[in-house]
């Protein structure tokens, strides 16, 4: 058992900017040790059935279907699946600002199937990244070139899971592509602030999922501009808040 201060120190260290490499030599760690405290990496408690729910016949219902809502969120914002090697490897790319984002997102990736999730830190980021076999049946929205050049529907499956479990949906894309923030406005020459969510993505598409999701909890909602949803309302930011609220 190491100190608790060390691991204290760590996370000083992480939230400073210090690079993932340098904060486990400094305090003379290892890599394993410094990772599961700040990105929550952990050996899975429970045996999780390998099997795809897709590939079943016929199709189950996903072992977690409220980890999986918040996992398509991030994947629609963030998400990127590499299928061109041998065993497909799905990453979201993570703000390494956010370590109690990371770790959602790694917990996602196990839940609904990976036997674990790495991480790969990039400046300022931090790519949480999971290979598994059936990655192309749960996200069969991939494919070539960037989301907002080509279409994005989601299967009736998918948007049945998106419905039911729409909170970790919305969750997932506002972890993704949204931010809250203290909006400043001046009237009449009085300086106000406001709290406001925005969700910016340039896929019409994911736009209008996003938008569908909103109306589902009566969440009013207005395009600030053709790549930005805004949500101002002072009720609908306390629905929002809820549930999603400042990243962490």
């Amino acid at each position: 058992m190491h100190p608790p201060y060390l691991r204290e120190r760590a996370i000083q260290l992480h939230a400073a900017g210090v690079p993932f490499s340098e904060i486990h030599r400094r305090l003379g760690l290892s890599r394993n040790t410094v990772g599961g405290w700040l990105y929550g990496k952990r050996a899975a408690r429970i045996k999780i059935d390998k099997r795809c729910p897709r590939c079943d016949r016929p199709p189950r219902a996903m072992d977690d279907p409220r980890a999986y809502a918040y996992l398509l969120g991030q994947y629609l914002g963030d998400g990127h699946l590499l299928t061109t090697q041998r065993v497909p490897l799905l990453t979201v790319t993570c703000d390494m600002r956010y370590p109690g984002l990371i770790h959602e997102v790694s917990y996602a990736m196990e839940a609904c199937g990976a036997r674990t999730a790495g991480f790969q830190e990039r400046t300022g980021c931090v790519a949480v990244r999971a290979h598994w076999t059936h990655w192309p049946c749960l996200f069969p929205q991939h494919g070539p070139g960037v989301k907002h050049i080509r279409k994005i529907e989601l299967a009736g499956w998918q948007q049945e899971v998106a419905d039911v479990h729409v909170v970790r949906f919305l969750r997932g894309l506002f972890h993704s592509d949204g931010s809250r923030f203290a909006n400043r406005v001046v009237v009449n020459g009085r300086r106000y602030a406001y709290p406001r969510y925005t969700f910016v993505n340039k896929s019409t598409d994911i736009m209008a999922l996003c938008g569908r999701a909103l109306d589902l909890r009566a969440i009013a909602w207005r395009m600030a501009r053709p790549d930005t949803l805004s949500v101002a309302r002072r009720e609908a930011v306390a629905r929002l808040d809820q549930f999603v609220g400042p990243k962490w």
